[in-house]
């Protein structure tokens, strides 16, 4: 077998990311998007996209991801090799001088599925074997006005919040009894106080955003809710409930409220994310009529 020349795509051969076949079945494809470039009216970048060829064919590829004003890519969400070539792959991904977040996208009942399945785990297995490791399986929902907008409990006030002195201390609080992976794991090696940053930095990183925190009427703290623009779309971009306030339900309250606020604003889609563990989570979404469209398996 020949050796593997691994490059980056320029703009004028940006064409040879489309010149391997792709069934469909896994990755970022699988949510309607096509590989364009920025100047092609995409969002992905010739000098962020690998491809490895053999003899001149391309047998493995990937592109990185960041939004409009990132410098540096924020993650890699498409991923992927001919038939028989995974270690070409695996090879593309030592090679890449970026170290993010692997995001492999995934029909919602892609174990059902067993050409879906292989497809999967195969993507899995050569991200794990260049150094990455499954972190967790997240549920990505979509609402649209079809599935019914939810009635507002009533029971909560919320209040636009931007003062980061005050957003990173409600942020700590909720991430010292989190169930969300991404914070139990940045706590783990950093503390704390990078779980909240990193939730903080969420919020400067959205296009748009709207920050609202949640009362009792009382004027305990409840929690925080991130109704945002991400550059898809709208988005319930984040949903938490200090400790204290665990066990009523208000997780629920704060998802109703993210989706009211963005249709008021216009929106007619609205995305949102939570990990396939979190069961509490899992419920108060069902409950608010948001269906899972895709799962996601994050590798770090």
């Amino acid at each position: 077998m020949t050796d593997l020349v691994i490059r980056a795509l320029t703009e004028s051969d940006a064409h040879l990311f489309h010149t391997l076949a792709d069934p469909g079945l896994v990755g970022r494809i699988v949510t309607g998007i096509e590989y364009r470039t920025i100047a092609q009216g995409g969002d992905y970048r010739p000098e962020w996209t690998l491809v490895a060829l053999r003899d001149g064919k391309v047998v493995a590829r990937g592109a990185w991801w960041g939004g409009p004003d990132d410098t540096a890519p924020i993650n890699i969400n498409w991923f992927d090799f001919a038939d028989g070539e995974q270690e070409a792959g695996t090879e593309l991904l030592r090679q890449a001088p970026f170290d993010v977040e692997y995001e492999l996208i995934l029909p919602s009942d892609w174990r059902a599925d067993p050409a879906t399945l292989a497809a999967g785990e195969a993507r899995v297995a050569a991200a794990e074997a260049a150094g990455k490791r499954a972190l967790v399986e997240r549920c990505r929902y979509a609402w649209t006005p079809e599935q019914g907008l939810p009635e507002r409990p009533g029971r909560l006030v919320f209040r636009e919040e931007r003062d980061d002195q005050v957003l990173l201390d409600v942020l700590r609080q909720i991430s010292s009894a989190t169930l969300d992976a991404h914070a139990l794991h940045a706590t783990a090696e950093h503390g704390l106080d990078t779980a909240a940053q990193e939730d903080l930095d969420y919020i400067h990183w959205c296009p748009e955003a709207w920050p609202q925190l949640a009362f009792t009427p009382g004027g305990e703290l409840v929690g925080l809710h991130l109704p945002c623009r991400v550059p898809s779309g709208f988005a319930a971009g984040f949903i938490g409930v200090v400790p204290g306030q665990r066990g009523h339900g208000y997780a629920y309250d704060l998802v109703v409220e993210s989706t009211h606020f963005l249709v008021e604003r216009g929106a007619t889609r609205i995305v949102a994310a939570t990990d396939d563990g979190n069961f509490p989570m899992l419920a108060n979404f069902a409950k608010a009529g948001y269906p899972v469209v895709q799962k996601r398996i994050d590798l770090i």
